[in-house]
């Protein structure tokens, strides 16, 4: 398992699974979402039965948030206070339609008391994008065109974490770790499917623990 290295309270617990490892040691059963690219944001605590969303966030203690990922890229959120935490799933078509700005506006707390971890995904120099790609990004933002490295006639390398980081930025969450990973060019900890089109996954959580233990 990876631990988020951030400097979230104490109450805030977080895991990431990677290739091979067992269950993890959870306080409850994962809130998961039946998850579509899209920027729909849940609250866990009712999100029975999977619901289409590709984020989810929890006030409550012992609800654990949880999204699934393999090169897309699992964004967590906490508050300084420990009374908010939120998981979501960034592939671009959700990054590029706003997954970020709907779950930190869903989590209801002030972007300058947040902080954020980027967890594994395709890393910069692996993922390619067509000009449509772009383009998409660019009718939503010109600063997206930073991520965007040209690579042959009409491909990209697009850096995933580079717009993460903007879109934070934008809506005052500027504290953001992580981002350091490539899903690609680490078998041995992560499927991807850019590279082996597997249906295998990682999982991101993150929970709250009780106040008073």
């Amino acid at each position: 398992m990876i631990v988020p290295d951030w400097p979230a309270p104490a109450r805030v617990r977080a895991l990431v699974s990677t290739r091979g490892e067992g269950d993890p040691p959870l306080p409850a059963a994962p809130a998961w979402l039946s998850q579509v690219h899209g920027t729909q944001v849940v609250d866990a605590r009712h999100a029975a039965g999977e619901p289409q969303a590709d984020a989810a966030y929890a006030r409550d203690a012992l609800v654990v948030c949880a999204v699934k990922a393999a090169d897309c890229m699992p964004v967590l959120l906490a508050d300084d206070a420990g009374s908010a935490v939120a998981a979501a799933h960034a592939g671009w078509r959700g990054l590029c339609n706003g997954v970020i700005e709907a779950t930190v506006e869903a989590m209801q707390t002030q972007p300058r008391s947040m902080l954020a971890w980027l967890g594994p995904a395709i890393g910069p120099q692996a993922y390619e994008v067509g000009d449509e790609v772009r383009d998409a990004f660019l009718a939503r933002d010109a600063q997206a065109a930073a991520a965007f490295t040209p690579h042959r006639p009409g491909h990209w390398l697009l850096d995933l974490y580079a717009v993460a980081r903007q879109r934070l930025a934008a809506r005052g969450v500027t504290r953001v770790y992580g981002g350091g990973f490539c899903t690609y060019s680490d078998p041995a900890r992560f499927p991807s499917w850019r590279r082996d089109g597997t249906r295998e996954r990682i999982a991101a959580y993150v929970w709250l623990e009780s106040r008073f233990p």
